[in-house]
């Protein structure tokens, strides 16, 4: 009997799970009757061109430093550490 029950849980919790992911995916289409507007974080530079905020070199530089910082700090963590 307990095993009937967990055979019924698994498929109830995997037809929930299909169910999400496809009205995820109908959602992320967009299709043409919608009527919902979605603005981005971009900007205009001066020939019209419509850049996004991770496309800027200066992002991934500092992105770049932080990550390396933060990679050293806990290399030289470990070694502190006593046994």
């Amino acid at each position: 009997m307990k095993t009937i029950y967990l055979s019924i849980v698994r498929w109830c919790t995997a037809l929930m799970l299909i169910v999400v992911t496809q009205v995820h995916a109908i959602a992320q289409e967009g299709g043409t009757d919608s009527k919902v507007s979605v603005s981005s974080s971009s900007s205009s530079t001066s020939d019209g061109a419509v850049t996004t905020w991770y496309a800027a070199p200066w992002v991934w530089i500092v992105g770049a430093a932080v990550f390396i910082l933060l990679l050293v700090a806990i290399v030289r963590g470990r070694g502190r550490r006593a046994d």
